[in-house]
């Protein structure tokens, strides 16, 4: 009598053990502003604090992106949840990676990722918390978010920082119950011809739109304006 195989038995029993043993990973990936270092599809590199420069097996590779806005504007963040965790999302900014804030406490729960405060009157260098807050799945995988930049805060190609929070999730190693993007971002002065509109995309370069002298539009051409009617009255009085 031929013994029924044991095999596929054991191949869904192990995978059922691997399954049951790996721990939940929530992942995201930014679109806007542009990454400071590529990404694969799910997000990586993100772990390490304070931009996932320093994630094992996954050295960051930067893009070079520099995105400039305006002092004062209003800017969209976009990025997309690639692997879903109940949390929410926080914004900061500064003048380099060293300078970010570092993660707030976290509070055990039913899992080490229990809860994290939310700073509801945020002063630099964060920006923004308690963004996002979701306890299911987003709708639609990509989502924006708007946030104001500091009236008066200018910089040269400083660190705009993305984290996500992650509650009822296992402990990463590195990063704990957090992961972390960065943005190479330039903070140019208000009516600066360098900024962007509000979604991150340079309209233009400052020369075009209008000719300009001193700051004002349309005035270089005042000066010939001035020459011609001088010609005409000279002509009108030879007449």
């Amino acid at each position: 009598m031929k013994r029924p195989s044991l095999i596929p038995s054991l191949i869904a029993a192990s995978a059922a053990l691997l399954l049951s043993a790996a721990p939940a990973h929530a992942h995201f990936s930014i679109q806007q502003p542009a990454s400071w270092a590529a990404q694969d599809r799910l997000g990586n590199p993100q772990k390490s604090e304070p931009c996932g420069q320093a994630d094992p097996g996954q050295p960051a590779q930067p893009t070079g992106a520099v995105t400039t806005y305006r002092s004062g504007q209003m800017i969209t963040i976009a990025l997309t949840e690639t692997v879903y965790h109940p949390g929410h999302y926080r914004v900061s900014i500064a003048q380099d990676m060293n300078s970010l804030p570092p993660d707030p406490p976290v509070t055990a729960g039913s899992t080490p990722c229990g809860s994290t405060t939310i700073d509801n009157n945020p002063t630099l260098p964060l920006l923004a918390d308690g963004l996002l807050v979701h306890s299911s799945p987003f709708s639609e995988p990509q989502q924006t978010v708007q946030v104001q930049l500091p009236q008066g805060f200018t910089c040269d190609k400083c660190t705009l920082q993305i984290t996500q929070f992650m509650s009822n999730h296992a402990i990463n190693d590195p990063g704990g119950c957090f992961y972390h993007h960065c943005a190479t971002v330039t903070i140019a002065p208000p009516g600066d011809g360098g900024g962007t509109d509000g979604d991150g995309v340079t309209p233009n370069d400052g020369k075009g739109g209008g000719c300009q002298l001193g700051g004002v539009p349309g005035t270089e051409a005042a000066p010939a304006a001035g020459l011609i009617l001088l010609a005409l009255g000279l002509l009108r009085r030879r007449a």
